[in-house]
């Protein structure tokens, strides 16, 4: 059998979902359709056929959306494959709409809801619409967290009977193992992902300056990539101390190690992969108290939750933490890894998933 996967980058699909896709390689060709990346030769190196297929991600262009359609078409045509298993909006949706009219079974991937879907209005309904076009012959469509899927069902996107709901795409317990919790007076705060106002960047500042301002012996990591401008931001926090700022990594285990606590106050999330490998690597975790996020934190026991987008909240449970002592924060980190363990074994979602296709 000939799977087909549309997604509209490399980073996510080999990252998230390569353990999938080496467990469909024994049986089956894989073709992957996305935009050229750095992953797409270690895609390649373990069995995929890579199709080179451009994708604007933030972009709502119905002109290049619309040839994007038509470039799915072309290529499900020459491909013929047997089954298709989308990833993201757009993949989800013109990539959905394509399969759908040429009658070739498909599975969608919801990995979150977005911007526009999340902040309402007419957007809203331009999204649902095209989401219910997409999903509606879909074999199954996937959801990470059961607050996505209940919205899909509740707007009639989807019928019930079509979702089934994974736990994220796992996490990699071999990858990801407990590291040795650090010791050392300072608190060591991580954030890692997108630096954008909707992952909590402003309110996680605002706690951090609260927190340093109250003498707090702490100090805040900061990896990952602009897609908004905080460059004079960085630069000034950094000048005072507190920041650390290392950019994209690729392998982010040494910062783990390195960290007393994972940080993620995000605004939504389909399911945050970084809460999963910062919890499996046997990290205390704070995150939103959000579908998405909560699912990865047994709240006071492996982490603590805060309110999304209230940065007093987020500074009144980080300073909780820094009132703990080393054993306790040690403790948190083993019962975050127990959780991994019981919940989210990447193995475990990867069987599942090739059970539902």
């Amino acid at each position: 059998m000939k799977v087909m996967i549309l997604a509209n980058n490399d980073v996510g699909l080999y990252q998230f979902r390569k353990e999938l896709i080496e467990e469909l390689l024994k049986q089956h060709k894989v073709v992957i359709s996305l935009p050229y990346g750095d992953f797409v030769k270690p895609l390649e190196d373990i069995g995929c056929k890579f199709i080179d297929t451009p994708v604007d991600r933030r972009g709502i262009n119905p002109i290049k959306d619309l040839r994007l359609f038509f470039m799915y078409w072309k290529i499900l045509k020459q491909e013929k494959p047997d089954l298709v298993i989308t990833y993201t909006i757009k993949p989800n949706v013109y990539g959905g709409c394509a399969c759908r009219f040429m009658k070739i079974p498909y599975a969608v991937n919801i990995t979150g809801l977005g911007t526009a879907f999340e902040n309402g209005g007419m957007l809203k309904k331009i999204v649902t619409v095209m989401n219910k076009v997409g999903c509606k012959k879909a074999k199954v469509v996937f959801f990470e967290n059961e607050g996505n899927r209940q919205i899909f069902i509740k707007e009639k996107i989807v019928k019930e009977s079509q979702t089934h709901r994974l736990n994220g795409a796992g996490v990699n317990l071999e990858k990801y193992q407990v590291a040795p919790y650090p010791g050392g007076e300072k608190i060591k705060f991580l954030f890692m992902g997108r630096i954008m106002a909707e992952k909590g960047i402003d309110e996680l500042f605002e706690a951090m300056q609260h927190l340093v301002s109250d003498g707090i012996n702490c100090e805040l990591h900061l990896l990952g990539s602009y897609e908004e401008n905080y460059k004079a931001k960085i630069e000034k926090y950094e000048a005072e101390g507190w920041l650390h700022y290392y950019g994209y990594q690729k392998d982010v285990r040494p910062f783990i190690e390195a960290s007393h606590c994972f940080v993620l106050p995000s605004w939504h999330e389909g399911m945050a992969n970084t809460n999963l490998e910062c919890a499996a690597s046997g990290r205390p975790v704070i995150t939103s108290n959000i579908h998405g996020c909560l699912e990865a934190v047994e709240d006071g026991v492996s982490g603590y939750l805060c309110e999304k987008q209230n940065a007093d909240d987020l500074y009144r449970v980080m300073k909780k933490f820094t009132k703990l002592s080393y054993d306790e924060r040690k403790a948190m980190g083993l019962a975050g890894r127990k959780h991994m363990e019981e919940v989210f074994d990447k193995k475990k979602v990867v069987r599942q998933t090739i059970t539902k296709l």
